[in-house]
């Protein structure tokens, strides 16, 4: 059955309580949280790679944030953070915490930045909410349904989110998007990227997990499976259909969101996809690894995308070009420069006011802190997260079921395919707070 998507919520929170199976019980706090009257108090969930070495440290170098808390399903990794934090402040105030709802029930945490793995992106921002956090919380969705739950309900409450994606505050994509919004190269008829291909990895045999990893926590709404050497790894739970979506929604939430801003359609998400690829059978990877697709937005405008010959993350294999009727413009590789077909597009300015694209904006962490104490909107809100996240799982559906798809974006339906519209959906959610109290019992 297709559900209209106003019908997702009736209520400020009935998003989280009942489309993603979390309890009906709503804080006081309804209009989302409250701008802070001084410092921002954060709490950190998830400290690995992105959570620590990006997340964590820009956060720190913000004088107006106090991180007070950390948690990650491993305990070392917590632990690491909290030293971090406290070398930073010369203090000790900042909590290192087993379980990530001990900062959702802090009520003097503003604040919460999520750096998780992405089956975990929507279920702990909704709770974040009900909670009555403002969320930084890193990409993708894991499905298309579950954005949409997530936009209506930041939406509802008018709490404050942002999306960990830097590109939008990169001067080279923001002056691509903005030569081809004020038409440098005439009107645009093709974006061409090319991403790195993902991983093929072997089966593994389950063996114990290791006594610094809360295993159960760690997988929370995702199906049970036993632990295996290499599963909690993020170069391999990324390319786990129950944890990720592989590189097309990991590297394409970068290239194509620049992409998809330059195409600039009303409806923002494209109305087909067609293309082939690959997912490998009896492996570990069972999402797609090489793939060649192409998407048409209701504008006109194609967008191709396919695999280089590099492996995830190669900033080589990266490549970005708008093609328009007048010329085009061009990034070879994620660090190289802009080329473009006449070298005075580079040199083009706008004086304020003039350009069709927004000004050049801070670092997403730096946008979030701003946001949550002016009640603005983010650089990449919940509804952009949304719309980004479905055009790439079209792409990873396309491969799935091996036919071109069609998609209307103002019913965010597969119209006619039952199908594909079943996929839209993420498996019921594993109920893990439930198998936490079991454990402990025993």
């Amino acid at each position: 059955m297709n559900i209209p998507r106003r019908t997702f919520i009736r209520t400020a929170g009935l998003a989280a309580a009942t489309t993603m199976g979390f309890p009906t019980v709503l804080p006081s706090r309804l209009c989302g949280a409250r701008a802070p009257s001084k410092r921002v108090h954060l709490g950190c969930i998830g400290v690995g790679g992105q959570g620590y070495n990006v997340n964590l440290k820009m956060f720190l170098n913000d004088e107006r944030v106090r991180v007070v808390a950390v948690c990650d399903a491993f305990r070392s990794r917590a632990l690491r953070a909290q030293a971090l934090v406290n070398e930073t402040y010369g203090d000790t105030g900042c909590r290192a915490l087993p379980d990530f709802r001990e900062i959702l029930a802090d009520p003097s945490i503003d604040a919460v930045v999520i750096s998780t793995p992405d089956h975990w992106h929507v279920p702990m921002s909704l709770m974040a909410l009900e909670a009555g956090k403002d969320v930084f919380c890193e990409k993708p969705t894991l499905s298309i349904h579950e954005g949409r739950v997530l936009a209506d309900a930041f939406a509802a409450r008018g709490a404050v989110f942002q999306a960990g994606i830097e590109d939008r505050s990169s001067i080279h994509f923001h002056k691509m998007v903005e030569w081809v919004r004020n038409g440098a190269i005439g009107r645009l008829e093709r974006v061409e990227v090319v991403m790195p291909a993902g991983h093929d990895f072997p089966l593994e045999d389950p063996v114990e997990p290791p006594e610094d990893l809360d295993w159960n926590l760690w997988q929370g709404p995702a199906p049970w499976h036993p632990y295996t050497p290499s599963r909690a790894n993020a170069g391999h739970w990324r390319q786990i259909s129950m944890y990720s979506k592989g590189a097309i929604l990991d590297i394409g939430t970068h290239l194509v969101d620049t992409a998809q801003l330059g195409v600039n359609d009303p409806d923002v998400c494209p109305v087909e996809v067609a293309g082939t690829g690959v997912i490998p059978e009896g492996r570990l990877t069972d999402v797609p690894i090489y793939f060649d697709l192409t998407w048409r937005y209701g504008n006109g405008v194609e967008l191709h995308v396919k695999n280089g010959a590099g492996r995830v993350w190669d900033p080589e294999s990266c490549y970005l070009e708008f093609i328009g009727e007048k010329g085009w413009i061009r990034r070879k590789t994620w660090t190289a420069g802009l080329e473009a077909s006449d070298p005075k597009i580079l040199r083009t300015r706008y004086a304020p006011g003039e350009s069709r694209h927004w000004p050049l904006p801070p670092r997403e962490q730096v946008n979030f802190i701003d946001c949550v104490l002016s009640r603005r909107r983010t650089t990449y809100p919940a509804i952009d997260l949304h719309h980004m996240s479905t055009t790439l799982h079209m792409g990873v559906l396309c491969i799935e079921l091996g036919r071109k798809l069609r998609w209307d974006p103002k019913t965010e339906t597969f119209p006619g395919d039952d199908e594909a519209n079943a996929r839209r959906f993420r498996p019921p959610l594993r109920d893990w707070q439930k198998a936490a109290r079991e454990r402990q019992v025993t």
